[in-house]
């Protein structure tokens, strides 16, 4: 087999994945990276002491108060993620983590970019293409527009 041809059967190969598969992996893997990082604020329901004291002496959000920002960025990294592996509201959630990062990035650890950047890259490519079939969102959209068009041919 000739270089063309293996590349061909690798591109053939690839285009045979299902973009709700690709999807549903990076829903899957930014969902770990911020779950984890919201575990390690917490004990049990309750928010850790070390967690306010962070907010408070080494990450300094801006604009925000510091116990404000510790409550809301907990709620975030366990919110955003569950969301996100079933699939519903996905794009808010997206938006959601996309704005932590930049947070993350821009006041708590500027030179952190690469991780960063890639964080931001696989929210982004979620953000943009939507969950896939693989989701809630897919099935209540999907059903919402399967009802609308039973709806409209009835009438």
């Amino acid at each position: 087999m000739q270089a063309r041809e293996l590349l061909a059967a690798g591109r053939n190969l690839a285009e045979r994945i299902p973009q709700s598969l690709v999807l549903l992996v990076a829903r899957i893997a930014i969902a770990d990276i911020f779950w984890r990082s919201g575990r390690t604020k917490v004990d049990g329901f309750h928010i850790r002491e070390e967690t306010f004291y962070l907010f408070k002496e080494e990450y300094k959000v801006p604009l925000l108060p510091s116990d404000l920002a510790a409550y809301l960025a907990t709620i975030a990294e366990h919110a955003f993620p569950i969301l996100l592996v079933i699939g519903l509201a996905t794009r808010l959630s997206a938006l959601g983590l996309l704005g932590m990062t930049l947070v993350i990035q821009l006041f708590v650890i500027p030179g952190g970019w690469p991780e960063h950047l890639l964080w931001f890259s696989v929210v982004l490519m979620i953000f943009k293409h939507e969950p896939g079939a693989i989701s809630l969102d897919h099935w209540i959209w999907n059903g919402v527009s399967a009802t609308q068009r039973v709806v409209r041919s009835n009438a």
